[in-house]
């Protein structure tokens, strides 16, 4: 009886012991789970507090004098050759007639932006009646006003232009707006006119080559493998050389797209046809893995209900298994379209690093991607640069969730369960 006793005594003692182990495993991985999302929140903060003033800007309310001498012989052709610079600046310098030297004017001229007079060239254009009257604008502030203005950083304004900014905000006269060049607009030089329409065609363009060869040519290379390859050495080679592939540099597809793409077939450098096969490249192993998953996941019966019935096994495949596997596989593409989303390094090493004012037409029209862009504005000098960088990574990074979002989306939707 005492043995029996001291048995169940051993029996509980161990029971709880292994329960308070699975409870502080349990802690342990919540805890895991809680420091990796209090990392991530914290860098997703951190990037919308940086970026979300990149997407405001700050502007100046000018009345522009439009004199008919300066629209001499009337029609389209004067309004399009007029001096809208001089009329911009003059419309800023009315505003402090004390200001009277030389250097004083100039520094006034510089508050505002070189995108000014276009727009005020935009304006009278829209209305030619307007020559010989006056108009009232927002006009673009320089990138130095802005930066002052957002944070209070001088930066390279002097104590005087922060004077003048000051009083232009105290008149009613500065104020914040929606910047919507900045997803209309392509690069500049200067940081308040910057936006990210050629890079954002560019990306379209290079993921749309990316897309058309990778995916075809993936699942093709699964449906082989999984379904009809036989099981022999060269076939085993072909299976580590794809799992080895998945896990190399993509600065190393980069140099063979360099070596073989540029140097060896002669492409032009910096289009999205060669910046797509590059990231096709490197995109291919992570499609084939994923398709080879989801095809190995359509049950054996399935095709053995199509052979029973008559099916060959080509069309087992195709009308059968492919379906079923469908999701899986476009899951799997649309995650490795968003690993070929984010990438750089292979884009620079084939030259898609060109400064362009004019938004790519094509896939054979130089252009640069998204990554690319914020690598350039992030080694820019300007201060302006910094919200602009910060910004074009909270729109990479929504376009990146978003493409995971569509992945989780497509396998809820089609997913079947045997």
């Amino acid at each position: 009886m005492n043995e029996a006793r001291d048995t169940v005594s051993v029996v509980r003692a161990g029971l709880r012991k292994r329960r308070a182990a699975e409870r502080r495993f349990r802690l342990a991985g919540a805890a895991a789970v809680a420091v990796a999302a209090l990392f991530v929140a914290f860098l997703f903060a951190v990037i919308v507090k940086n970026g979300l003033p990149g997407l405001w800007q700050t502007r100046i309310l000018l009345t522009v004098e439009l004199p008919a001498a300066e629209f001499q012989g009337g029609g389209e052709a004067a309004l399009r050759g007029a001096n809208y610079r001089k009329l911009a600046r003059q419309s800023l310098l009315g505003l402090f007639p004390e200001a009277t030297a030389r250097g004083e004017r100039r520094a006034l001229a510089k508050l505002l932006s070189e995108g000014a007079p276009y727009e005020v060239r935009r304006a009278a254009l829209a209305d030619p009646d307007l020559a010989g009257g006056a108009l009232t604008l927002w006009l673009p502030a320089a990138s130095s006003v802005d930066v002052f203005y957002k944070s209070g950083a001088g930066g390279k304004l002097s104590e005087w232009q922060q004077q003048k900014v000051a009083q232009l905000e105290d008149a009613g006269r500065l104020r914040k707006a929606f910047h919507y060049g900045f997803f209309l607009n392509n690069d500049s030089r200067s940081p308040e006119l910057a936006g990210i329409r050629g890079a954002l065609a560019g990306t379209f363009y290079t993921l749309l080559v990316t897309l058309a060869l990778s995916f075809p040519v993936g699942v093709a290379a699964a449906c082989y493998l999984e379904e009809f390859a036989p099981r022999n050495r060269w076939t085993d080679l072909a299976e580590v050389s794809i799992n080895n592939l998945a896990a190399v540099p993509s600065v190393v597809f980069g140099l063979l797209g360099l070596a073989v793409f540029i140097n060896f077939f002669g492409l032009p450098r910096s289009v999205p046809l060669v910046g797509g096969l590059v990231l096709s490249l490197m995109t291919l192993p992570t499609i084939i893995i994923a398709a080879r998953a989801a095809l190995r996941a359509v049950p054996l019966s399935i095709r053995q209900a199509a052979l029973g019935l008559g099916a060959s096994k080509m069309q087992t495949v195709l009308h059968h298994v492919l379906p079923l596997a469908l999701p899986g596989i476009l899951t799997g593409t649309i995650i490795g379209m968003a690993q070929a989303l984010g990438e750089s390094a292979p884009l620079l090493m084939v030259g898609m690093v060109a400064f362009l004012v004019n938004t790519p037409g094509g896939v054979l029209d130089p252009a640069t991607v998204l990554p690319v862009q914020v690598f350039l504005w992030a080694d820019s000098p300007e201060r302006g640069f910094v919200e602009k960088t910060a910004a074009a990574i909270l729109a990479l990074i929504c376009f990146l969730v978003a493409m995971n979002l569509l992945a989780v989306i497509i396998r809820a939707k089609f997913q079947k369960r045997w």
